[in-house]
């Protein structure tokens, strides 16, 4: 099978995801709209990694640009260490499915809602080519015994917690979250804080892009954007 990627040599590498000028602009019927100006950022290959700031600062566009989800209209991104500037949108597609696991903020838009807990994990794996491991994760996950529990049977944040499961369930070299908590109520919360710090303990690296404060403390690095562009 062909690498993937389109430069350099893969090494064990000291930043999972790395962001080098990035810029992303908009046309509109009004003009161009900058979303994000002139932004490089390293992601470490351990521990969380937040980008902090209000609504409109640009810290969910840089979300999307790192999951390779949008690809950046100036600029470059790096996963691995390698390049990812001329890769087809299939390559992307593959990346995103074995290499990057994207946690969005609404809990339902994260899990398959007419499968069980544990066909939710084993869907997750199967994706990405990895070998099912359930019970281990529900055990993980501090959600033992959920296996054949509907997705609907779980709180707000019990399902964001089965959503970094199945990041895990696919061992994805990184975990990116969207305002993880902000549709959630305070224990609810809690449960995706205590989820996000167990991970970054077992090694796994976690970006989230948030304001909320809480979160925000837990960060081992820290970007802070306003106005699309890296604080001063």
């Amino acid at each position: 099978m062909a690498d993937p990627y389109d430069e350099g040599t893969a090494a064990v590498a000291e930043h999972v995801l790395r962001l080098r000028e990035v810029g992303v602009e908009y046309r509109t019927p009004g003009g161009t709209v900058t979303a994000v100006s002139d932004v490089s950022l390293d992601v470490p290959s351990s521990g969380i990694t937040v980008l902090a700031g209000p609504s409109g600062s640009g810290k969910s566009t840089l979300l999307r640009v790192l999951s390779l989800v949008e690809r950046p209209t100036l600029g470059g991104v790096e996963l691995r260490g390698r390049g990812t500037a001329r890769l087809s949108s299939r390559a992307r597609r593959a990346l995103r499915r074995t290499e990057i696991a994207l946690v969005f903020q609404n809990p339902g838009d994260n899990l398959i809602g007419h499968l069980t807990v544990g066909d939710n994990l084993r869907a997750a794996s199967q994706a990405a080519g990895r070998p099912p491991r359930v019970d281990e994760l529900l055990t993980r996950l501090g959600l033992p015994d959920t296996a054949a529990w509907k997705v609907s049977a779980l709180s707000g944040g019990q399902q964001q917690r089965l959503a970094f499961g199945c990041a895990l369930a696919r061992e994805a070299s990184v975990v990116l979250a969207d305002e993880p908590t902000s549709q959630l109520d305070s224990a609810s919360a809690d449960l995706v804080l205590e989820t996000m710090a167990d991970l970054a303990r077992q090694g796994v690296p976690v970006v989230v892009a948030s304001h909320d404060p809480r979160l925000i403390a837990l960060a081992h690095t820290r970007y802070d954007l306003r106005n699309g562009a890296l604080a001063a």
